[in-house]
């Protein structure tokens, strides 16, 4: 089960740090990574933390949005910095069982709406 939390409203050019709390699963034999979604538009692939803790981002993020895991607490970061209106979607994490970043997700929670105001 994944959980996400800590969307909200932000203005252009601020910050934000999403959480991901995951429980019934180990971090060390599944990739978990983020994605969003907007009304009317697709899903867009963010990041990846792979099984070995390499971290993969989407080109379109890289540079803004950074993101983390504290396997001790069974949760992952997402920090995203000089947000635009176009970063507004529910945000999602995600989890594929293979361990891979194969950006092919098999389970992921109840999103956290991120809302940025010009």
């Amino acid at each position: 089960q994944l959980q996400a939390s800590g969307g909200g409203l932000v203005q252009v050019g601020g910050s934000l740090t999403l959480s991901c709390a995951a429980s019934g699963f180990s971090f060390d034999d599944h990739a978990i990574g983020w994605f969003r979604q907007a009304p009317g538009k697709g899903r867009e692939e963010l990041s990846c933390i792979h099984t070995d803790n390499t971290t993969y981002y989407k080109n379109f993020v890289k540079g803004r949005f950074t993101s983390s895991s504290d396997k001790a607490k069974n949760t992952v970061y997402l920090q995203m910095n000089n947000l635009k209106p176009e970063d507004s979607a529910v945000y999602y994490c995600a989890a594929d069982d293979s361990g891979e970043c194969t950006w092919l997700w098999d389970f992921w929670g109840q999103g956290t709406q991120v809302t940025v105001s010009s």
